[in-house]
């Protein structure tokens, strides 16, 4: 495959690209950028919306004695516009809070291939940096993360898990206990484009039972494109939960996303 940096990408390099794309592990270097517009639907309360900025650069680095693993710290900036409901109507929003939400770190090492069965582990932290006590939980939370991906042609399916659970922070902010699970099936459709899902389905151990569980399934669409010498990615992709949580969660989500490709040091 030509280097992304090259400007005689042809179809057939880009939808190499948009494969690659799909890995944590990829050795490619990329700057994404993603918006989440959310319906937030429950019993017995107004209906409302929530719209999350995350930007997520991915600046994987090859390690091991003859560089044949990947090693990723891959941390998320969010900015967050969130409803906060009126203590004294339970069920009315009050008003919206906009600001800085709590930062990520996600880090992982696995073999370098992009072909085949793939796997990683590593460690998951998120930090209470939000601006405001209504963008987050007031606590550090850690936990492990793995993932599992088939990198095929032309189908790609995967697996990332993330948990994390509270060890500091705020003591009068309640304890946080949560699973993710993102599952990731794709197929290129030639010419830089593929089909597919990436939604992540949410466990709250905290939470009352009909409170924990959120499964969201959608199908978007993703295009691999060139703007001068630098390959993009942009993909939009609605998912609807047939699973949230029942006092109040999100129904509807539209994922916008943005990664531009930007040349590793590591890569000749």
């Amino acid at each position: 495959m030509a280097d992304s940096g090259d400007d005689s990408l042809s179809d057939a390099d880009l939808a190499e690209i948009d494969r690659k794309l799909n890995n944590p592990l990829t050795d490619l270097w990329s700057l994404t950028f993603q918006g989440n517009y959310s319906l937030i639907r429950g019993d017995g309360v107004e209906d409302t919306y929530s719209n999350t900025f995350f930007f997520q650069p991915a600046l994987p680095i090859p390690v091991g004695k003859n560089k044949d693993k990947i090693f990723i710290a891959r941390p998320v900036f969010p900015f967050v516009k969130a409803p906060v409901f009126d203590p004294l109507q339970p069920g009315q929003i009050d008003k919206h809070e906009t600001g800085f939400g709590d930062m990520q770190v996600f880090a992982m090492v696995g073999p370098d291939k992009d072909n085949g069965t793939v796997f990683g582990l590593g460690a998951t932290l998120i930090m209470p940096t939000a601006s405001r006590d209504e963008l987050g939980a007031g606590k550090w939370q850690a936990g492990p993360a793995a993932m599992w991906f088939y990198m095929g042609k032309p189908w790609v399916l995967g697996l990332i898990l993330q948990h994390w659970s509270s060890f500091a922070g705020d003591s009068d902010r309640s304890h946080t206990n949560r699973t993710e699970l993102q599952y990731v099936i794709r197929r290129s459709i030639g010419g830089g484009w593929s089909l597919g899902m990436g939604p992540t389905i949410g466990y709250d151990w905290t939470a009352d039972p009909d409170n924990r569980l959120t499964f969201p399934i959608g199908l978007g669409i993703t295009k691999t494109f060139r703007i001068g010498n630098m390959p993009v990615k942009m993909r939009f992709e609605p998912q609807y939960s047939v699973i949230k949580p029942d006092n109040s969660g999100t129904e509807w989500n539209i994922r916008i996303q943005i990664a531009p490709v930007i040349k590793s040091p590591f890569n000749r």
